[in-house]
């Protein structure tokens, strides 16, 4: 496993279903001051949030935390991450960089130590997490995405072989919600943001499918606990729920 991880949160103002979705008030402080203590809570590591506008970097530096500003004109999340990480730690003495959405506030420790796992293995490239469906509603939810996933028996994590937004495998078995935070190992993703955007990729709207199409390996540990992702209105108000003091 690697010795000396970072966690960066990208975060952006220009949501369009939720308008400043970092700076959403939940119970007097903004969404991504949570999200960065949820972070720094799991002690993984070091918390960077590598953010496009200023106003988000004053909301972070408020709080005691580090924010550095980048071009606002980052395709993905991981580009943002990448540029981030390369301002900050250009000897790169941290040899792994979880890349944590800015929109999941009632992320659980769990969840943020199991995607660094798979790096256990070192074939790995990149580590994410994913939990079993419950929910009949998310099988054929194409805002669900599921992982399919080649596990051994008994195997608590296993190889990705493929991300869709279609109820996939078919079959009897259970489907797997895929959680979106990754764990690059320092050279992946370099490699990864090197990388033209791919076909399945455009098609499925998931940019992960651009790692497999290119040969990485993404190994995926299966947790317990699904982190509510803020999206909308509505997902804004259960968050503020869940997080009620």
């Amino acid at each position: 496993m690697p010795t000396n991880p970072i966690i960066v949160i990208p975060a952006r103002m220009d949501s369009q279903r939720l308008p400043s979705k970092p700076l959403a008030d939940i119970h007097g402080e903004p969404m991504i001051a949570h999200v960065w203590r949820r972070a720094v809570e799991s002690g993984v590591g070091p918390v960077l949030v590598a953010c496009a506008d200023a106003d988000i970097a004053k909301a972070i530096s408020a709080i005691g935390g580090e924010a550095v500003m980048t071009r606002p004109d980052h395709v993905s999340g991981s580009d943002r991450v990448f540029e981030a990480v390369r301002a900050v730690d250009p000897d790169c003495s941290h040899d792994a960089v979880i890349n944590l959405q800015g929109d999941l506030p009632t992320i659980a420790d769990e969840v943020i130590a199991g995607v660094l796992r798979p790096l256990d293995e070192p074939d790995v490239d990149i580590g994410t997490v994913a939990c079993k469906i419950t929910e009949e509603s998310e099988r054929d939810d194409p805002n669900v995405v599921k992982a399919v996933v080649s596990f051994a028996p008994r195997a608590t994590m296993g190889r990705a072989l493929y991300f869709t937004r279609a109820m996939a495998p078919s079959g009897d078995g259970p489907l797997l919600h895929h959680i979106g935070v990754y764990a690059f190992r320092r050279a992946a993703l370099q490699q990864f943001v090197s990388l033209p955007p791919a076909p399945l990729e455009a098609r499925e709207k998931l940019e992960q499918l651009r790692a497999l199409e290119a040969g990485m390996r993404i190994d995926v540990a299966l947790v317990d606990t699904l982190p509510l992702g803020v999206d909308t209105p509505a997902d804004l108000e259960r968050a503020r729920a869940i997080l009620a003091p």
